[in-house]
């Protein structure tokens, strides 16, 4: 199966009235537990090309297939669906509720599922909250948090739902090589044992070294 499947995608902004080709007819198969990296310099398409998996922008031309659903046709309902019960975001600047604790932000998306009692999401928060190296920090706000520590809630948050695809923009860019390899390493056993498809953005040598695939784009286009 393949959750991610691109075809002919091309997507178009407008900066004033000037119209930017950010993608240009994108190619792209994805199969069910790849660990795989999109490269490329800035402004080559790599976080455009994330958004449209995730749902949280739309093609200007093409198909975008996701989980067995082209994106293109369904309801914002629908889509929202697919965001909350298939795939996991981690965005480089975390999108943490300010307001929150720790504990609180990597519950919310469980809480939207409404899934399972109390007790078990609590018990599947906390796991997470381990896993990143974060128990003592549990009832912080992001506030109180350093930016490598906020990085880990929202990688906590993005796998407790153990989406079916988790899609990371720059995961490591704000950690110490040491708890970005700490990063590597979880994302790397849930996708060998959850057979988790991961896909990222990245800069990072120590991800793309480790990646199964590398994506190579520039700009809009890819290269290999």
């Amino acid at each position: 199966m393949q959750p991610i499947h691109l075809e002919n995608v091309q997507k178009n902004y407008f900066l004033d009235k000037v119209q930017v080709s950010a993608l240009k007819g994108i190619n792209l198969r994805i199969d069910a537990g790849e660990f795989t990296v999109i490269a490329g310099p800035s402004g080559s398409g790599k976080t455009t090309i994330l958004n449209l998996i995730g749902c949280v922008d739309t093609a200007s031309s093409g198909k975008v297939v996701v989980g067995g659903k082209e994106t293109g046709a369904l309801t914002e309902k629908q889509l929202t669906d697919l965001r909350l019960h298939t795939i996991g975001f981690i965005f480089q600047s975390f999108n943490l509720i300010p307001v929150l604790n720790v504990v609180d932000n990597v519950e919310f998306p469980l809480l939207l599922q409404n899934k399972q009692s109390p007790k078990e999401r609590r018990d599947q928060v906390m796991r997470f909250i381990d896993r990143v190296g974060l128990t003592q920090y549990a009832q912080h706000r992001p506030s109180e948090l350093s930016g490598g520590q906020r990085q880990r809630v929202a990688i906590a948050r993005a796998l407790v739902t153990k989406p079916q695809i988790v899609l990371a923009d720059e995961p490591t860019a704000n950690l110490d090589s040491v708890t970005g390899q700490t990063i590597i390493d979880l994302m790397k056993e849930i996708n060998a044992t959850e057979k988790t498809t991961f896909l990222f953005s990245t800069h990072d040598h120590s991800i793309m070294n480790q990646a199964r695939r590398i994506i190579r784009l520039h700009d809009g286009r890819i290269q290999e």
